[in-house]
C-alpha cells in the first residue's frame, strides 16, 4: 500500500530564518516559498536525492500549524508523507481497518498539485501521517 517517503515536515516558527539556516550551515537546494491557503501554510522544500523535507510555517493564527507551535515554540516534525498509487482505495481500505482520516476524508490538493489525505495521528502512535497520490 504505502510506497516510498515523499517527505518529512518541519514545522518552523520562522520561515525566512529557516530557509537561511538550511542553505548557509547546509548548503541545502530550496525551492521558493508557495503560500498553500486551504492547508493554512506557506512551504519550502529542502530537494535531496532521495526525498525532500517541507518547512511549513502557519497562514495565521487559524493554521493548524499555529496549534502545533504554541505546543512546540521552536518547532519540530510535524508529519511524514508517504506515496500511494490510488488514494481513494487506500483511504477506504484504512477506514475498513478502523483507521480515522482527517477532515472530511476527501482528498485536497496539496503543495504538488497532487491529492493529499492525513491519518489521525493517535492511529499511528502520535505521528500525524500524510498520504499523497503520485
Amino acid at each position: 500500500m504505502l510506497g516510498r517517503v515523499n517527505h518529512i515536515a518541519l514545522a518552523v516558527p520562522d520561515l525566512s530564518a529557516a530557509v537561511e539556516r538550511y542553505r548557509s550551515m547546509l548548503g541545502a537546494l530550496l525551492t521558493e516559498p508557495e503560500a498553500l491557503p486551504e492547508h493554512g501554510v506557506t512551504v519550502v522544500f529542502v530537494t535531496l536525492d532521495n526525498t525532500k523535507v517541507e518547512l511549513l510555517e502557519p497562514l495565521g493564527a487559524g493554521s493548524p500549524v499555529a496549534a502545533f507551535l504554541a505546543k512546540n515554540p521552536a518547532g519540530g516534525m510535524h508529519h511524514i508523507c508517504y506515496e500511494v498509487e490510488d488514494i481513494l482505495a487506500t483511504r477506504d481500505s484504512l477506514v475498513a481497518a478502523g483507521g480515522r482520516v482527517l477532515g472530511d476524508g476527501n482528498p485536497k490538493i496539496g503543495a504538488h498539485g497532487k491529492p493529499v489525505l492525513f491519518l489521525h495521528p493517535k492511529d499511528f502512535f502520535g505521528t500525524l501521517i500524510e498520504l499523497e497520490q503520485v
